[in-house]
């Protein structure tokens, strides 16, 4: 292809897309996304201010849980402009450099989550399998230096995708897939030799989240062993309760991440509805459940959100 078809990075401008079947000017979808993010945003930040106020919840669980409405937020806030900017404004084009920094922090904070569910796994495999041991071992040192590694890992693995795109032509259609940038989506559309992107691309799944996976995989194995283990009836039911809320944050997170990942790269051919439809529920419906999950769960963040909720509603009445 001739280089006067190439656009270069300094003048590229990419299409992003909403819904497909649908106007641009679409209110009735504009008005559920605001109260999602609204929702995202009032959960998280609840439990970030229970867990930082309440000193009952200075707890490994609940720093581990502190870290995930971070990612969470983090996730959500990375998507919030160009989702409002498409449905409420109908502005649908975006500069190169803005597509790349969205990009850069939605994997980031993607990587940062899912490493964040794995310390949850280690969590719950001590407290089950060595539950005399779990102060000595997940100790408030270890959980900051854990929570350290897990946020550099996600911050510095997706460096070199940025890096690396930057550098490469542009020169087919700029109309992207969804209402965000996307490292795959994004280069679908470079018209020079993309092998190293795909390949450092794919490692970098790999050596995140599908590495997390087989480590939560691989905890899970040992906690269900130790349950199997007890005798007693009620003490596993016991013991099997206190990692509902952690299974249903995977399943919640990995299900669309692993139907998306397929999708992009076999099922090519599917309606570009379906596409989209998983995108958003990857980066919209984990950050807005996990909350919910959480204090349907758990005990103490139950009750302190009820006396939030109380509190609130004797300062309107004042």
């Amino acid at each position: 292809m001739s280089s006067s078809n190439r656009t270069g990075p300094s003048t590229l401008t990419f299409i992003l897309t909403g819904i497909p079947g649908l106007p641009m000017s679409s209110y009735w979808m504009a008005l559920p996304l605001c109260c999602l993010y609204l929702l995202m945003l009032l959960g998280n930040c609840s439990l970030l201010w229970m867990i930082k106020t309440d000193h009952n919840l200075h707890t490994p669980m609940y720093y581990f849980l502190f870290m995930l409405s971070v990612a969470d937020l983090g996730l959500s806030l990375s998507t919030l402009p160009t989702m409002l900017a498409i449905f409420w404004f109908e502005s649908t084009s975006l500069c190169f450099d803005a597509c790349i920094v969205q990009m850069y922090f939605i994997h980031c904070f993607s990587a940062i989550e899912s490493g964040v569910l794995v310390g949850m796994a280690f969590d719950r495999f001590v407290a089950i399998c060595y539950p005399l041991r779990y102060t000595s071992v997940l100790t408030s040192s270890l959980i900051m230096k854990a929570g350290g590694a897990i946020f550099m890992r996600g911050i510095c693995v997706v460096i070199p995708v940025a890096v690396l795109i930057q550098k490469m032509p542009f020169c087919r259609s700029h109309v992207l897939s969804h209402s965000f940038c996307l490292h795959q989506d994004m280069l679908r559309l470079v018209c020079g030799d993309v092998r190293v992107n795909s390949f450092y691309g794919l490692t970098a799944v790999i050596l995140t989240k599908g590495l997390d996976s087989l480590a939560i995989l691989l905890s899970y194995m040992m906690i269900i062993k130790a349950i199997l283990s007890i005798v007693s009836q009620e003490a596993r039911a016991k013991a099997f309760n206190t990692c509902i809320s952690h299974i249903c944050a995977v399943l919640i997170f990995y299900v669309p991440l692993i139907g998306l990942s397929i999708i992009h790269r076999f099922q090519k051919h599917l309606p570009p509805l379906t596409h989209t439809l998983l995108a958003d529920a990857y980066l919209l419906v984990p950050p807005v459940l996990n909350p919910l999950v959480y204090s349907w769960k758990t005990k103490q963040i139950r009750r302190r959100m009820l006396i939030l909720l109380c509190w609130r509603g004797t300062q309107q009445q004042v």
